[in-house]
């Protein structure tokens, strides 16, 4: 039996912000279909850097990324939108002014025709869009942005859907509901590759992480044996990772 090709696949990475100065070392990840990956580590291990240079935002110097088999390293985002990846930054990730109706539609404005079909595959998993589509998305809570914010992501019926931090600077209740909503997105099978701060609720939804240190993939595991193992717990995770 032919084995599945990954949807995403970054090889051997390096990538930096500034010349000569890499934050991004070798770095190398897999996401295949139907995957909620999660990645986790310390502060400026590179994380955030790795999701924007899938999305083509920071410059790759070495190594490739492919989607699907096809080589998208340092391909504009633009024209990555067009093949299917979305991407949710950790802050300003909605139009305040707009409503959610109006939110939503930017997010098919490559394919308008489309806003009835994914309209509803998307207040499916986010009903409360649906019955505030014509709420201005400025006068909502944070927990409930992100929620838009996602929901504008998935309307361009995503390969892989790149989640930046999603649950920060939200109170703990709406932490939870934030994550409660990424595993239905995963289970409406669109594959999920998110950082979070939160190891111990990412890593409790997640199929596999990777946890990051000095831009490398130090280490690599299913979410639950993480979780449980008392190395990673001691060098990376602290507290965050107790049950």
């Amino acid at each position: 039996m032919a084995k599945a090709t990954p949807v995403v696949h970054v090889d051997k990475v390096n990538a930096g912000y500034l010349p000569g100065i890499n934050i991004l070392n070798e770095c190398s990840l897999t996401a295949n279909e139907g995957e909620l990956i999660g990645i986790i580590g310390p502060n400026g291990a590179g994380k955030s850097t790795l999701l924007k240079a899938i999305f083509g935002l920071v410059n790759v110097r070495d190594g490739t990324i492919l989607l699907n088999g096809e080589d998208i390293t340092n391909l504009k985002a633009n024209k990555l939108v067009a093949k299917g990846v979305a991407f949710v930054p950790q802050s300003d990730n909605v139009f305040p002014s707009l409503t959610i109706e109006e939110n939503l539609q930017m997010g098919v404005f490559q394919n308008p025709k489309r806003f009835n079909e994914r309209f509803e595959f998307v207040t499916g998993i986010f009903p409360d869009l649906g019955k505030r589509r014509h709420q201005r998305a400025g006068s909502l809570s944070g927990g409930e942005r992100q929620m838009v914010a996602m929901g504008r992501a998935l309307m361009i019926d995503p390969s892989v859907l790149l989640l930046d931090e999603p649950s920060a600077g939200l109170s703990p209740v709406r932490q939870d509901e934030t994550f409660i909503r990424v595993k239905e997105v995963n289970e409406a099978g669109v594959t999920v590759i998110m950082v979070e701060q939160n190891a111990r609720r990412c890593l409790q939804i997640c199929d596999r992480a990777y946890v990051l240190d000095q831009g490398k993939d130090a280490h690599t595991g299913t979410g639950r044996a993480l979780l449980n193992d008392p190395k990673m717990i001691e060098l990376y995770l602290g507290n965050l990772a107790e049950l």
